[in-house]
């Protein structure tokens, strides 16, 4: 089974003191053997990211709880917006559906709120 087919990932990303950080994501599979997922460009791992581009994926549950036995990968990932940002954004939702619909409205109610920058940035990450 590929990573993209995957409901949920543990995303590790790495401080500037070099420890690692993981997160649960969702994850796509994006062509060209990338894979990606989208996210508010407020959130701590894009800013990560940004110091750090080294990652690890691995299948997990929604809460990030690694499936035993699994395989991690690494990679380098990247940030982005506009267009490429829409692309990924639109394979998210063919992938989650009902669930991105969810997310998307809880995510402009905390924007609404001074809560976060609303889901505006694609991760799109190369395995190595």
């Amino acid at each position: 089974m590929a990573i993209s087919d995957e409901q949920f990932v543990s995303l590790t990303t790495f401080k500037k003191d070099g420890s690692p950080k993981s997160v649960p994501v969702w994850i796509a599979d994006l062509g060209d053997g990338k894979v990606g997922f989208t996210t508010a460009s407020s959130s701590y791992k894009v800013k990560r990211i940004a110091n750090d581009a080294r990652v690890e994926l691995q299948p997990s549950d929604r809460k990030g709880a690694v499936t035993p036995g699994s395989d991690k990968i690494t990679g380098t990932a990247v940030t982005a917006q506009g267009a490429e940002f829409e692309r990924v954004e639109a394979i998210i939702k063919d992938k989650y559906g009902f669930m991105f619909t969810l997310v998307g409205i809880l995510g402009k109610a905390a924007k609404l709120v001074g809560k976060g920058s609303g889901t505006d940035t694609a991760v799109i990450i190369t395995a190595d």
